[in-house]
């Protein structure tokens, strides 16, 4: 296993980069964001973390892929490629996605203002299913990736919501460069998975473990009570919630491989917290 996370920013030094992972104490790194032209840059990043031991663990394609406006779904889907395939050329173990969300200002349901990848009822029907499987042949095909493999976020309400659906998506898309993505914390999307997320865990890595290539690391915790009917999912930093990081890094050791666990979401505080306490659980 290895581990990473955000809070540090690339500032056009790739030793310095390298040098910051190794000083935070993290051994994987985000990838990060240049332009594809910059070919002398890409090969000194390569040499710099090879150096440092450190990993590129994952690119981000943080865009809408599935945006209501064209020209918007069109230069989002350009950008995912972009990222793609600069991951393939500096050693990126997948690129990550979030597929993205039909809602847009003005359509009728109005779930949500996030129009980024925000709820809709139609991103979980059997078109959001066959659009997040044309979405991620689109990307995949257009680049063709060698050693990057493309992979789609958890998220509870897209299609990618359970290790079941992303199963099944994962065989739709039909892709060798096509890998799956665990975000534990993003699959608790019920108060009996809260209370059981060590089982939830097992069974995701059964399911899915052949075709691991990256992890997301933060905890979870659930509120409810008198005036609030729902309950409510807040993230917090690794250790300081409910989630079974003893069952997650386990699961993660039994595949054997040098699978990154990517810390996101907080500060650096929270990130230096976090990453004491998995390695306190890897440890153990």
């Amino acid at each position: 296993m290895r581990l990473g996370g955000y809070g540090i920013d690339y500032r056009g030094d790739p030793e310095a980069y390298a040098q910051a992972h190794v000083a935070f104490g993290y051994n994987a790194a985000y990838m990060p964001n240049i332009s594809l032209e910059n070919r002398d840059e890409i090969a000194a990043i390569v040499t710099a973390m090879a150096d440092a031991d450190v990993i590129i663990a994952e690119a981000g394609a943080w865009k809408n892929l599935i945006a209501h406006d064209e020209g918007q779904r069109k230069a989002n889907l350009d950008y995912a490629v972009h990222q793609l395939a600069l991951a393939d050329e500096l050693g990126a173990r997948a690129c990550v996605a979030f597929h993205g969300t039909v809602g847009h200002a003005g359509d009728p349901w109005q779930l949500s203002d996030n129009y980024d990848y925000g709820p809709h009822p139609d991103n979980q029907s059997e078109a959001g299913f066959q659009r997040a499987v044309d979405t991620a042949r689109y990307i995949i095909d257009a680049v063709k990736p060698k050693r990057t493999k493309f992979s789609l976020e958890m998220v509870p309400w897209l299609v990618t919501d359970t290790a079941e659906n992303y199963l099944k998506l994962l065989k739709a898309i039909d892709r060798p460069q096509f890998g799956a993505h665990i975000d534990a914390a993003n699959m608790v999307i019920s108060p009996r998975l809260y209370f059981n997320t060590g089982r939830m865990i097992r069974e995701a890595f059964e399911l899915l473990g052949p075709w691991v290539v990256s992890c997301h690391a933060k905890d979870i915790v659930m509120q409810g009570g008198p005036g609030t009917i729902s309950f409510h999912l807040d993230e917090v930093p690794p250790g300081e919630g409910n989630l079974d990081y003893g069952a997650y890094v386990a699961e993660i050791g039994k595949l054997g491989r040098d699978i990154p666990l990517m810390l996101e979401h907080f500060g650096v505080p929270e990130y230096k917290r976090g990453l004491a306490y998995i390695k306190t659980i890897a440890g153990a």
